[in-house]
């Protein structure tokens, strides 16, 4: 699934993330990032962007965004894994 280019995104943060993390999930939003849904809640999903995941619930039927968590995808832990280790020898 793909989120149409929309800069109007309502996007509510459910648990204090700092203003930055809402700007890169609208970004990321906005520039036709792929959602995945989740599996086992319906009108749940994830994005990845730029080394982050973000979770979140679009509500019906307002369409309002809430996001519910984010952390670092899998990808940019293997990189900061990768780093430590080269930067230990």
């Amino acid at each position: 699934m793909v989120m149409c280019g929309s800069r109007n995104l309502q996007i509510e943060d459910l648990r204090n993330h700092p203003t930055e993390t809402l700007m890169m999930l609208r970004a990321a939003l906005a520039s036709g990032a792929d959602i995945m849904p989740d599996p086992k809640r319906s009108g749940f999903y994830e994005v990845e962007d730029e080394g982050r995941v973000y979770y979140f619930n679009i509500a019906r039927p307002s369409g309002k965004i809430l996001l519910l968590a984010t952390w670092p995808s899998e990808h940019a832990l293997e990189e900061r894994a990768l780093a430590e280790c080269g930067a230990a020898s």
